[in-house]
């Protein structure tokens, strides 16, 4: 299994093995029961809801034909190839273990309406001599040829509430008895906000590509063995 489904707590501070201070995010990961067991992928779903009536009747008709307990949020995960996965079986936090590296997908926290400059990092104009165009936008196109504004010009807008990847966030502790990952820096979204959980792809594929390697001999090796 790639990944679970989980809700971030917080974040906090921890000491390493080598005594640096590291800012940490803490997430409830799981107890994430298994709903649908496809060809290459599951469907997990995380947190009991208090009510049933709160749930759309195709969807509650989906957790009662497996027998496991409404959940408010659902998500597909690619299936780790050999291993075997039942309908209802829950997976847990011990899917990970200190050490590994994960990507953690989320929310972004939503700024609302922003201006350029804070939006887009925009320089900003003259702010001396009489200028009135301090944080304003300014000439946007031309009217010559093509005589419109581009699309996908930088102006301002909605800033945020768009879902992010973290890529290769390093996973500091495990704890099983509460079903939390303590992972090294932050990740998207407001606190109680669902985040979603996986093994690092980037990592992964570099540590394959690297086992196809041959192995090089460092230079001072490579002439003993010619001597040889």
């Amino acid at each position: 299994m790639s990944g679970l489904i989980g809700k971030k707590i917080g974040m906090t501070q921890v000491f390493n093995a080598v005594g640096n201070r590291l800012g940490v995010t803490v997430i409830e990961a799981g107890p994430c029961p298994i709903l649908t067991v496809k060809d290459k992928s599951i469907q997990l779903a995380f947190e009991k809801v208090k009510k049933e009536s709160k749930i759309k009747k195709p969807v509650l008709g989906l957790f009662k034909k497996v027998n496991v307990p409404a959940c408010k949020v659902i998500r597909e995960f690619d299936k780790e190839k050999g291993k075997d996965y039942q309908v209802g079986q829950e997976l847990k936090v011990d899917l990970f273990t200190a050490g590994d590296f994960v990507d953690v997908t989320g929310t972004s926290i939503g700024k609302g309406f922003q201006g350029g400059m804070k939006r887009w990092h925009w320089k900003g104009g003259k702010e001396t001599h009489g200028s009135t165009s301090h944080r304003r936008v300014g000439s946007i196109g031309s009217t010559t040829t093509p005589g419109r504004v581009i699309r996908g010009h930088h102006m301002p807008g909605h800033m945020g509430a768009i879902t992010v990847t973290i890529d290769n966030l390093r996973v500091e502790k495990v704890d099983l008895e509460n079903n939390l990952l303590v992972i090294e820096g932050a990740v998207p979204g407001h606190k109680n906000a669902y985040v979603f959980v996986r093994k690092s792809k980037k990592k992964l594929a570099k540590a394959a590509v690297a086992a196809l390697k041959p192995k090089v001999l460092p230079k001072a090796a490579a002439k003993k063995s010619v001597k040889k």
